[in-house]
C-alpha cells in the first residue's frame, strides 16, 4: 500500500521545514538548541498541518536520539513502562506526546518524575491552547513553542516541492497558477491539507495538467481554522460576542457566518441570549425577549435557514445601546458574597424566631416597604449602581432609584411601624 502524499513528503531535516521561521530559521530557538546538541521537554502548540509532530520527528533525528511516539488517547500504562525501561537502558529518549493535553492524572503521576530527572524528553503535540488544557504539572516542566498556520508563499513551496519531488508526483503532473492559487486561499495555512487536495487533483486531472476546475471539486470548503482545535470553537464565540458588543455588524456577521459552517445552533442561541442580558441590559429591555424569538426561530427551522433570524438579531444587538450596569452590579454583589457572607436581619426570615410580633415583617403595611432595611446592617449603606446612563430609560431608573435613596431604610420594625 502506498503512503499518502503528505506522509510520503515529510522533511527529514530543519532545513526542510516549512514556515516556523522563528523556531527553525536561522536564529530560530529550536535550531539553536540542536546546533548545541541539546533539547528541553516543550510543548508544540498550534493549527493542524503547521509541521508539530515532524518537527518533533526531526529533532530526534538530527541529535540523534531514540524516540518513541505516544497518543494520550489510546496510550496506555504498559505503553510507558515498556518507555521508561528503554529511556532506562538508553540514558535518554525523547518521547513524542500526540494530544499531549489528553493525559489524566494517571498517565502524569507516572510520567512527571522521568520528565523531571530528563530521562524522558517530552516533546507534547496539541491544537489546544496550553494555558487553559495543559495541566500546570506538566506545563512547568515544559517549554512552550507556539507554531504558527504557514502563509500562501509557504504552501505554494510545499506544493512545488511535491511536484517535483521523486517521493512525491515525480514531475509528472504540471499545475495552472489559478488552481495553485485556490488551494493556498482554501487551505488557511495546513500543508498537510494541500498536499491532500493535490494528490487527489492529480488523479482527477486530464493530460497531467491539474486546473482550477480540478482543484474545486475536492475544496469546497474552505478549511475554518477556527474548528481546528477546541480552543477555536470558543475563540470564534469570543470574537462574534466582542463584535457585538463593540457595536461592529459587520464583524459580527462574519463571525456569525464562521459560526454557522459548525451548525451549532445551540451554542450561538445561548451567546446571544448572554449578550441581550450582558451587554444591552437595561440599555434596551425588550431586546432580550426579541432574542429569545429569533433563537427559537433558528431552532425551529434549522440550518441553513436558522442563519437568518440569527443574523437579524445580530444586527439588532450591535446597533442597540448598551448598558453594563445590571451585570455589573451583579458582579459586585457575587465578589461581597465570596468575600463574606453576612446574617440577614431576623425578620426577613421565612419563620423568624425569638421576636416580638411588633418586631416582624408585617404583609400588610404596603406603606414600609420602602422603608425597611432588607440589607444585613454591616453593608446598609452599599450602593451598587454608581450610574445609569445609558439611555432615557436609564435615566428613568436613575430618578427612581434616587428618590427611593433619600428615604432613611431602617431595622426598627417596631418603631417603624408605628
Amino acid at each position: 500500500m502506498r503512503e499518502p502524499l503528505a506522509f510520503r513528503l515529510r522533511p527529514e531535516n530543519l532545513d526542510e521545514i516549512l514556515g516556523q521561521k522563528h523556531l527553525v530559521g536561522k536564529d530560530g530557538v529550536i535550531r539553536k538548541c540542536i546546533e548545541n546538541d541539546t533539547i528541553f521537554s516543550c510543548i508544540f502548540f498550534g493549527p493542524p498541518g503547521t509541521g508539530k509532530t515532524t518537527l518533533a520527528r526531526v529533532i530526534a533525528s538530527e541529535l540523534h536520539k531514540p524516540y518513541r511516539r505516544f497518543n494520550a488517547v489510546t496510550g496506555n500504562k504498559k505503553d510507558l513502562d515498556a518507555i521508561f525501561l528503554e529511556a532506562k537502558l538508553s540514558g535518554s529518549l525523547i518521547l513524542i506526546c500526540d494530544e499531549v493535553h489528553r493525559l489524566n492524572k494517571d498517565k502524569q503521576d507516572l510520567l512527571l518524575p522521568h520528565v523531571e530527572d530528563g530521562s524522558i524528553i517530552l516533546i507534547g503535540a496539541t491544537t489546544a491552547n496550553p494555558y487553559h488544557s495543559i495541566n500546570p504539572a506538566i506545563r512547568s516542566r515544559c517549554h512552550l513553542f507556539e507554531f504558527k498556520p504557514l502563509n500562501a508563499d509557504d504552501i505554494k513551496e510545499g506544493i512545488e516541492h511535491a511536484l517535483k519531488a521523486e517521493e512525491g508526483l515525480n514531475g509528472k503532473y504540471e499545475i495552472d497558477e489559478d488552481a495553485l492559487n485556490l488551494i493556498c486561499d482554501t487551505v488557511n495555512g495546513d500543508i498537510r491539507w494541500a498536499l491532500n487536495i493535490l494528490e487527489i487533483s492529480a488523479i482527477i486531472c486530464k493530460n497531467d495538467r491539474i486546473t482550477k476546475e480540478d482543484v474545486a471539486q475536492n475544496c469546497r470548503n474552505v478549511n475554518n481554522r477556527a474548528f481546528a482545535s477546541e480552543d477555536g470553537h470558543y475563540d470564534l464565540l469570543s470574537a462574534f460576542q466582542k463584535s457585538i458588543r463593540g457595536s461592529d455588524p459587520n464583524a459580527a456577521l462574519y463571525y456569525l457566518a464562521l459560526l454557522a459552517q459548525s451548525g451549532d445552533v445551540e451554542a450561538i442561541s445561548r451567546r446571544l441570549l448572554v449578550i441581550a442580558y450582558e451587554d444591552i441590559g437595561l440599555a434596551n429591555p425588550q431586546l432580550a425577549a426579541r432574542t429569545i424569538s429569533a433563537c427559537e426561530s433558528a431552532e425551529h427551522v434549522g440550518f441553513p435557514e436558522a442563519i437568518i433570524p440569527l443574523g437579524i438579531q445580530v444586527i439588532d444587538l450591535c446597533l442597540s445601546p448598551k448598558s453594563r450596569t445590571g451585570v455589573d452590579a451583579l458582579h459586585k454583589a457575587q465578589g461581597l458574597v465570596e468575600e463574606k457572607a453576612y446574617d440577614m436581619p431576623k425578620y426577613l426570615r421565612l419563620t423568624p424566631v425569638g421576636l416580638r410580633k411588633e418586631e416582624q415583617y408585617s404583609y400588610e403595611r404596603y406603606d414600609c416597604f420602602h422603608k425597611i432595611q432588607y440589607l444585613p446592617d454591616e453593608l446598609k449603606d452599599l450602593d451598587l449602581f454608581p450610574s445609569f446612563n445609558a439611555n432615557r430609560y436609564e435615566q428613568q431608573l436613575k430618578a427612581i432609584y434616587e428618590e427611593l435613596k433619600k428615604t432613611k431604610r431602617s431595622s426598627d420594625l417596631e418603631d417603624l411601624y408605628q
